[in-house]
């Protein structure tokens, strides 16, 4: 009989678990135990075998039908041991493959993301706009195909990592890859250097390109062209490129998420009296009526005359807050006028204006 734990109490989850459970539970598991975390813990790196054991049966259909049925018996008795080929490594590397290096393409390597600050107007932002840009990128060389080698000759096997790519560095009784410092990973090595690219396989060039920008953009906002950033090496794909967008002060208007915010001066007759006038929107603009009596600081709300939504088919509002402007400067007859205003409106006896002095009187006598 097997002294073998059940693998289902091995990674602690029940019989009808599903395969994003078993990975979550032997990911939990892995990490505790890792040698690496644990150096000359005998018994962590037990408890990592044993699990890496369970989790390599149970994640295949196949061994873990026969595992149900007949248990520990049915795959031959021994598991890590028996006909099955269980490998720890390739079992760890296919769900760590990105720490580790598990499942990568020899030689190959995907081209750098490039990033473009382009600066555009308050109007490009709202409405949209396309520009012609030009960057600098890497590209393969076209004389060696990107191989790096001189014409008639062909780069070698690296004999640091013999053509792997990578070096393995033993740890426990686990092994860890790394990159080869000799080849940077592509597993060849140039002997005879091309004379266009010195051996590097690619070389800088300009690159045009039209970037089209949607309407209702803000700022900060990231474009991405995918396939628009720098070759890969060895037939690695492109990288993207970014274009991150700022936008340029406007002399009038002011943005708050989808609206446009836009002040307004009226003289004190024009308040206290009613007009009509033309306000400023990014269509152009249009007249605004202002009712008699209109206090300083009071916004009117221009219906979808704001910012198109990056998003959906609508657009914000333009919000006009009025100015008020008091003359600084009055002659004689303007002084006697307003003098007289005062005396007939009775400005002392305004509700607001006497309760608010009747307040202060209170505080202070």
């Amino acid at each position: 009989m097997s002294d073998k734990r059940d693998y289902y109490e091995v990674l602690g989850v029940s019989r009808d678990a599903d395969e994003r459970t078993l990975k979550k539970a032997y990911r939990a598991l892995a990490h505790q135990f890792h040698p690496d975390k644990n150096p000359g813990d005998k018994a962590a790196e037990d408890k990592f075998k044993e699990a890496s054991e369970a989790y390599a049966i149970l994640s295949d259909a196949d061994k873990r039908a026969q595992y149900d049925r007949f248990g520990h018996a049915g795959l031959g008795g021994d598991g890590m041991g028996s006909g099955f080929g269980i490998n720890i490594q390739d079992i760890f590397g296919d769900i760590f493959g990105d720490i580790f290096g598990g499942g990568r393409r020899r030689g190959a390597a995907r081209g750098s993301d490039l990033r473009y600050h382009m600066e555009i107007s308050f109007e490009d932002a709202a409405f949209g706009t396309e520009r012609e840009i030009t960057i600098p990128r890497l590209e393969n060389c076209g004389t060696c195909n990107g191989s790096g080698a001189e014409a008639g000759t062909e780069p070698v096997t690296c004999q640091t990592c013999g053509g792997l790519g990578e070096i393995r560095v033993s740890q426990g009784f686990f092994s860890i890859a790394r990159t080869c410092h000799v080849c940077e990973g592509r597993g060849r090595v140039v002997q005879n250097p091309c004379d266009d690219c010195r051996g590097a396989g690619q070389i800088e060039v300009e690159r045009s390109m039209a970037v089209k920008v949607p309407p209702g953009v803000s700022e900060g906002t990231r474009l991405r062209l995918v396939g628009e950033g720098e070759a890969g090496r060895g037939g690695g794909p492109r990288g993207d490129l970014y274009v991150v967008l700022s936008i340029e002060a406007h002399p009038l208007f002011e943005r708050e998420e989808d609206n446009v915010l836009c002040r307004v001066p009226l003289s004190f007759t024009q308040a206290a009296l009613g007009t009509s006038i033309e306000v400023p929107t990014l269509d152009g603009k249009v007249k605004l009526k202002i009712p008699s009596g209109t206090q300083p600081g009071t916004v009117f709300r221009l219906r979808g005359k704001g910012i198109p939504h990056l998003r959906h088919n609508t657009r914000g509002d333009q919000l006009v807050t009025v100015r008020v402007e008091v003359p600084t400067k009055l002659d004689k007859q303007q002084r006697d006028l307003l003098e007289q205003f005062a005396e007939l409106s009775g400005e002392d006896s305004h509700p607001e204006h006497k309760g608010f002095f009747d307040k202060v009187k209170e505080l202070f006598d």
